[in-house]
């Protein structure tokens, strides 16, 4: 799948198959984050698999937001070490690991662990450093057998993209 298909088809997965994740298909997840843009080129990330399943079920019931990250065969987290821009750079590396995750046929869905009391938990159940700040979980898996809902509706390219300035409605030559 091209890079414009796995965009324009790329779908919120948060049903999971128990199938394992191929490692040629880990690898190329990581290979993504690794390569990955980050402000000045800081790679201040650090990514953490998780494939014990009692490791998952205990991370889907301390995520609140995420409980279905006990039923997925793969997790990643993204840990960030004194990062200038942690959100940001966490962020590019999500996006590649998911768009390349779903070109493979894998599906995800970002968890944001946000109350404290989660993020100690999640932190002390994975060995994550105080001083690192934990950006998100990601659950990854193949889609289970639900029927795929239709695409999300996206507004009309004249309702978000300016030109030259905001308002501006002329089209790029």
């Amino acid at each position: 799948m091209d890079v414009y298909q796995a965009i324009k088809s790329r779908r919120t997965v948060r049903d999971y198959k128990p199938d394992l994740i191929p490692e040629d298909v880990l690898r190329k997840i990581l290979q993504a984050a690794r390569w990955s843009p980050s402000s000045s080129n800081t790679q201040k990330w650090s990514f953490i698999v998780i494939q014990d399943r009692e490791i998952l079920a205990k991370l889907g019931e301390v995520a609140k937001q995420g409980t279905f990250i006990g039923q997925a065969p793969l997790c990643i987290a993204i840990v960030m070490d004194d990062a200038p821009r942690p959100q940001l750079d966490a962020g590019r590396a999500l996006q590649q690991m998911e768009l390349m995750a779903w070109s493979e046929g894998v599906g995800m869905c970002f968890v944001g662990v946000r109350e404290e009391g989660q993020v100690k938990a999640v932190k002390e159940l994975l060995g994550i450093p105080e001083k690192m700040e934990l950006i998100t979980l990601l659950p990854f898996g193949y889609r289970a057998e639900v029927p795929k809902p239709p695409g999300t509706p996206r507004k009309a390219m004249n309702e978000i993209i300016h030109f030259e300035q905001f308002g501006g409605t002329a089209q790029a030559q």
